[in-house]
């Protein structure tokens, strides 16, 4: 944070302290308006910063590992604590994926350890905090609202969840689904085996289709094989470099015959025609005179 915005957090923190000394000294509508105001102030004051928000959450989840490993009041007391913390993560920062995820689970084990029933607040307010982790990244907490639904038996929000949570790819594997307690009351119901049917046979057609396109690329290939051999042009490469060879080798070993006949052709044809003609020439020359 700069100098400057740490002048402005001060200025806006002193005046909300101020407006809350007012609020405490109303009534009715009017304190209600004030302290709405006070709240977003302290709440702008906190915001934007990310080392303390990173701070909250992680302590919330150590809370929240520690509360496991506790029961009774305990475990209550330390669960609520790591839900103070989550909450106060998300002020500073509303995007806080893991604080919104973790603080409704938060809620949810906390509802275990008291035993309440699944139409209790802290299920209610488990589910406001998944929703709002569903606002930061699309279904990412649809699987958990989907629980909060089978809890409660109802089949149309259980199985729209499921189906949000498949399609955004933050379904768990069939074996945690069908472990999962949360389920029990909706896992032999027609719908819900028709759901879990549909998951195992989901990867027996990506198979089929997989096999088809080998099949069918493997068909495509061997045209392509046949008509442009690339293992096809190195025999022709080397019969042609053979044949070139055997030609210079023939080439030298018949030139000087070649050589050597047209010479021997040329010097015995050549004189004795040009010596007849000549001759010839000369007994018509004396005929004529």
């Amino acid at each position: 944070m700069s100098f400057f915005e740490s002048i402005t957090k001060k200025s806006k923190l002193k005046a909300a302290i101020k407006q809350t000394a007012e609020a405490r000294s109303s009534d009715g509508h009017t304190a209600d308006q004030l302290f709405k105001k006070v709240y977003q102030d302290y709440a702008e004051v906190v915001a934007n910063e990310p080392l303390i928000a990173e701070a909250l959450y992680n302590w919330g989840l150590a809370l929240l590992h520690q509360a496991r490993t506790k029961s009774g009041e305990a475990a209550a007391n330390l669960y609520q604590d790591a839900i103070a913390k989550f909450s106060f993560c998300l002020t500073i920062e509303p995007a806080y994926l893991g604080a919104a995820l973790d603080g409704g689970v938060a809620y949810m084990e906390l509802a275990r350890v008291k035993a309440v029933e699944a139409n209790d607040s802290l299920y209610e307010r488990a589910k406001s905090y998944f929703e709002k982790a569903n606002a930061i990244q699309a279904g990412s907490a649809s699987y958990n609202v989907a629980c909060i639904y089978g809890l409660r038996s109802e089949k149309e929000g259980c199985l729209n969840a499921l189906e949000i949570s498949k399609n955004k790819g933050y379904l768990p594997v069939v074996a945690d689904i069908i472990a999962d307690p949360d389920l029990d009351r909706v896992k032999h119901q027609d719908w819900f085996v028709d759901f879990m049917e549909s998951l195992n046979k989901k990867p027996e057609a990506a198979v089929e289709v997989s096999e088809a396109v080998v099949k069918d690329a493997a068909l495509n290939e061997k045209p392509e094989v046949v008509e442009n051999p690339v293992v096809a042009d190195t025999p022709i490469i080397e019969k042609v470099e053979v044949e070139d060879d055997s030609v210079e080798d023939a080439a030298a070993v018949a030139e000087p015959e070649v050589v050597e006949h047209n010479a021997l052709v040329a010097e015995d044809a050549a004189v004795p025609e040009k010596t007849e003609v000549a001759a010839e020439a000369d007994v018509v020359a004396e005929e004529i005179k």
